[in-house]
């Protein structure tokens, strides 16, 4: 059946727009945008007065965890959490078991995402052969099984010589790199940053020269090559400098942060040793947040992005040492930086739409995504901006539940997340059959 969104307000970056309007869906693409449209034949009406109509939100860093790890996430569960955040694409990370790094994987992946039946699902493949950092994965043939993007994420690319074959072979493909930025040499078995934090529990720390020196080196590699450089949870003073300086001379540079690296800080650890604070970049200080928020304020930054890292409930409380590294936050990512960093006046609506759907479809080179626009996939995300929300664990439809942002409460929900002209996600029943 056929959709039409009536009296929604549209709100596209990537066009320019901001206006009340209607929205005509057929066959799953974007048939009509108009002021007062009325569809012919049957079509299921969504009544979105007092709605706000973005283009469907992307999630370019998310661990889905299958193969392999299925106690923690799968596909299908990873694909619901992620429609009821809002998110109609995401771009999933390669350190599965076995790692995605050959086209079996990747094609396992679309599979499962197809089977699931709800989001987008971009898979980004391993740069180097089993996560090892020694020798270049097939790029062209993963290219073809549909890989959007390469990433040693978990592990950073030691090797200067092998990450610049890598963008160059990227280059080819007109496909980004995306770094997990961290020497290995210097945050070597670190458990938190290093600071007063570190310090008051006696625990080896992650220095922030250790995410600065790999972003430096990777911003030459760049330069070297012309390559697609992209720096994925960026949580330091230093690496926002370097980024920025990188911009300035027209590199193509890009990056994103977390909502836990905008929101939170390591102060959260002094105050409850815990476990769910536990992430890799590590919470920084108030001066490296202050930083991040400067950065998505400026344009520094291109997107927000939530690393959702599930993690079974024994393997995050067994104590702060010893508990893995990550968080999860598809379902949280809007409505927390929303309410925190919207509603507070710090960006607008429209710049966390670019950062949450208009950037992301650009890193990840999608086309025919990040705007509305007659004939593109339906991929919508519908906003209740006065809708109040709570989060609790028992709500989460991912597997896991390691969230730092358990109890927060405020204004800002997901009303529908539309697929390929599909309602896969709805809040609330709001719509009817004519």
């Amino acid at each position: 059946m056929n959709l039409l969104i009536k009296n929604g307000r549209l709100i596209d970056p990537a066009a320019g727009l901001d206006k009340r309007c209607d929205i005509l869906i057929e066959n799953g693409t974007i048939a009509g945008i108009s002021s007062d449209m009325e569809a012919k034949g049957p079509v299921e009406v969504i009544e979105a007065e007092g709605l706000a109509v973005s283009p469907g939100f992307i999630d370019i860093h998310v661990h889905l965890r299958e193969p392999g790890q299925e106690h923690k996430e799968t596909i299908a569960t990873g694909s619901r959490a992620a429609v009821r955040g809002g998110f109609t694409s995401i771009a999933c990370m390669p350190n599965t078991s076995p790692v995605n790094d050959n086209i079996e994987t990747t094609r396992f992946i679309l599979s499962k995402a197809k089977e699931a039946g709800l989001v987008n699902v971009f898979p980004a493949a391993a740069i180097t052969k089993g996560l090892a950092g020694k020798e270049l994965v097939d790029m062209e043939a993963l290219h073809q099984a549909g890989v959007r993007g390469f990433t040693d994420d978990g592990r950073c690319l030691m090797s200067r010589e092998l990450f610049r074959d890598a963008m160059k072979r990227a280059k080819t493909l007109d496909l980004p790199l995306m770094q997990h930025s961290e020497d290995h040499s210097l945050s070597g078995s670190g458990h938190l940053n290093e600071g007063k934090v570190s310090l008051q529990y006696g625990l080896k720390g992650i220095p922030a020269e250790a995410e600065d020196a790999i972003v430096a080196r990777d911003i030459d590699v760049q330069r070297e090559t012309g390559g697609k450089l992209h720096v994925t949870h960026l949580s330091t003073v230093g690496a926002m400098k370097l980024v920025k300086g990188a911009k300035e001379k027209g590199a193509g540079v890009t990056a994103d942060v977390t909502p836990h690296h905008l929101l939170l800080t390591e102060d959260l650890i002094a105050e409850n040793y815990d476990g769910v604070y536990k992430m890799k970049p590590p919470l920084r200080t108030e001066e490296d947040r202050q930083a991040m928020i400067e950065g998505i304020k400026t344009g520094v930054i291109d997107c927000i992005a939530s690393d959702h890292a599930p993690h079974a409930r024994e393997e995050k409380d067994r104590g702060f040492e010893r508990a893995a590294f990550g968080v999860i936050g598809m379902e949280t990512s809007f409505p927390v930086i929303y309410d925190r960093l919207v509603r507070t006046g710090i960006i607008d609506l429209k710049r966390l739409i670019e950062l949450f759907s208009t950037n992301p479809a650009k890193v990840l080179g999608l086309t025919d995504r990040g705007k509305v626009e007659i004939g593109f996939p339906a991929d919508l995300t519908l906003l209740d901006l006065n809708g109040d929300f709570k989060i609790r664990a028992e709500d989460f439809h991912s597997r896991s539940v390691n969230c730092p942002f358990i109890g927060w409460e405020g204004k800002g929900t997901v009303a529908y997340t539309i697929v390929r002209g599909r309602i896969v996600f709805s809040l609330k029943n709001l719509t009817k059959k004519t």
